[in-house]
């Protein structure tokens, strides 16, 4: 039976909406007198948050359609106009999209809005990478802006990403002024549905061509010429995939303009909605997604792979063992420590005998410590956020305000940030500069995976572990946390841990919901507030962290033992003495905070 509440939503609904996919959607859910899904998918509604909207394409308030994109464009424009209304009116917004089912139609739906509004819009006329719109935002002052991406999620995923003023990505409490403004929005206006506006009003240009120019420009201006030559000397080929994205004219562009030859997987070149190739469109997946570069690259061999996510916004590397022929995926930690090492040589080199203490890299709080042990040996300042591109690009902006210099930003999510005018992670830039560190390094006659071995020869060893359990229980994830919190009842007073016949004491534990942090003399976090996350810290550089997930039903954790460089042993006989470590400790933290049996957790593996 329908109740009242429901009865109205639906009829909302049926007033509000034009999509004919959903209409009909609607109408057989009724007559299947589906009730329970009505309810799920009418009485909740998908929340804006810092990350804007994701989720799958479908009927529904707690669903990606056309009325909760309209809705939310809505929402956004009031939000901006009582924010700084002469801003708006004077530079307007900048709006792009990928190439999933329905990225355009709703790009067009926000640029109609606004624009209907007497607000300039920026409109791609084609699909772009989502860093261009950070890039955009700041080179023309907009005030704010959106790229409609789900980035690497499944096919039937979408999303809403919005970037504030600054050319970062929003933060608290700047979503929930928004969510108010979209729920105090919600009757779409007759002429919200309209889009006939585009192409018939001066309000409404398109900056691709032009943008896409600067772009290449801006980045090839940030690889010294020294360095552009010697990738045109060394001659290195890549094997590229876009993963069916909007990677490929823009990265060959840029890779071009530096010397840069790529290869790339024919397939997989061109944006494809359907992701006809791969089921999951993410390298960080690993071989599974990445299984068409690497058939691509023994065809014509090579020994190196590049690759992007499907909104271009991360990067990814493998390289063949030229020794084995074995393939080695980079983790992001990996390519973190090899980037942030990169961009230290080159600063060094441009700027001979300059004083380090202004130079910053971040780095996310789940990510490897790499930098923070590089900068501790070569006297620059290396900081960490919470999660989150959000975080470091915000943070690095008020460095820069204080006439500090950001070198690099990375996460362990393979996302990098190399050029100070783009305040987002960038899969193009970063492959740029990675790409001339392998002919650095190549012409040196090492491979990558000797670079990195050295990097730790010289400033210590890392092993990271990081891995999640799917939990769509947010109770359950709720009354896990909240167990872990009494820590003490689970490891003891003082608190140790037990793996097989060894103990290691816990020295601090932070937890980043309430604001603790028993490390600290006061007690109190240095970072803001998260969603559940704790971070327990062991003697004998141990670190291990759990948190949930922001926008997946996932419980993540992060286990990281550093050790000091030792001439004594060959590195990677340390590198496996130390991984045996680590999977005895966080295997033996797994089980005494997440119970992983009796909740019922799925693991994912390594």
């Amino acid at each position: 039976m329908v109740n009242f509440e429901l009865e109205t939503k639906i009829a909302e609904w049926r007033k509000w909406d034009r999509h004919p996919e959903t209409k009909d959607a609607l109408k057989q859910l009724l007559k299947e007198k589906n009730y329970v899904e009505l309810e799920k998918i009418m009485l909740h509604r998908i929340t804006f948050g810092t990350a804007g909207l994701r989720g799958k394409m479908a009927l529904g308030y707690s669903n990606m359609n056309d009325l909760v994109v309209i809705q939310t464009a809505q929402g956004w424009l009031k939000y901006l106009q009582v924010k700084d209304v002469i801003l708006l009116r004077k530079n307007g917004i900048v709006v792009g999209y990928d190439g999933r089912h329905n990225s355009r139609r709703w790009a067009e739906f926000t640029a109609a809005i606004f624009a209907r509004a007497d607000c300039p819009v920026k409109l791609f006329g084609g699909v772009c990478p989502t860093p261009f719109i950070s890039y955009a935002i700041g080179k023309y002052g907009c005030a704010g802006g959106v790229m409609v991406t789900a980035s690497h999620n499944p096919k039937e995923d979408n999303g809403y990403k919005v970037y504030d003023s600054n050319a970062c990505q929003i933060i608290d409490p700047v979503d929930k002024k928004i969510q108010s403004a979209i729920l105090r929005n919600l009757q779409p206006l007759e002429t919200s549905w309209n889009t006939s506006i585009i192409g018939f009003t001066p309000l409404i240009t398109d900056p691709l061509h032009q943008l896409t120019d600067d772009y290449t420009k801006l980045v090839a201006s940030t690889i010294n010429p020294v360095y552009v030559n010697n990738n045109k000397k060394t001659q290195l080929s890549f094997t590229y995939t876009a993963m069916h994205g909007v990677g490929y004219k823009y990265m060959k562009r840029v890779l071009d303009a530096i010397g840069v030859h790529i290869i790339p997987v024919e397939k997989q070149k061109n944006p494809d909605p359907e992701f006809s190739t791969v089921e999951y469109p993410n390298p960080e997946e690993g071989e599974g997604s990445l299984n068409l570069a690497i058939k691509t690259a023994e065809m014509f061999g090579n020994t190196l792979i590049i690759a992007n996510d499907p909104d271009a916004d991360r990067f990814a590397f493998a390289e063949r063992d030229i020794n084995t022929g074995d393939w080695k995926i980079f983790t992001g930690n990996e390519l973190g420590a090899l980037l942030g090492w990169w961009m230290l040589h080159c600063y060094e080199i441009e700027h001979k005998n300059a004083p380090m203490d202004r130079i910053y890299m971040l780095s996310s709080t789940v990510s490897s410590r790499i930098l923070q042990i590089i900068a501790k040996a070569r006297g620059f300042n290396a900081i960490e956020t919470l999660t989150g591109f959000k975080w470091m690009g915000n943070k690095a902006l008020e460095l820069r305000k204080q006439g500090k210099t950001v070198l690099f930003a990375f996460e362990i999510d393979i996302g990098f940030m190399c050029v100070p005018e783009i305040l987002d992670k960038d899969g193009i830039s970063a492959a740029a500069h990675f790409t001339t560190l392998c002919s650095f390094v190549y012409s040196s006659g090492m491979q990558m995976a000797d670079k990195l071995d050295q990097i730790y020869s010289i400033f210590g060893y890392n092993v990271y572990k990081y891995s999640y359990y799917l939990c769509s229980d947010r109770a359950l994830i709720t009354k896990i946390f909240q167990r872990i919190r009494n820590y003490k009842e689970i490891f003891g007073n003082p608190p140790e841990l037990c793996y097989g016949t060894r103990k290691c004491s816990i020295l601090s534990v932070r937890d980043l919901t309430t604001g603790y942090d028993s490390g600290e003399p006061d007690g109190i976090a240095k970072l803001p507030n998260s969603p559940e996350m704790i971070t327990f810290r062991f003697e004998h550089e141990f670190v291990f962290t759990l948190r949930s997930s922001g926008t997946e039903p996932k419980i993540k954790y992060y286990a990281e033992l550093f050790a000091k460089p030792d001439t004594t042993i060959r590195n990677r006989d340390k590198l496996r003495e130390l991984e045996h470590q680590v999977n005895d400790m966080r295997d033996a933290m797994l089980e005494i905070c997440l119970q992983p049996k009796l909740n019922n957790l799925q693991h994912r593996e390594d």
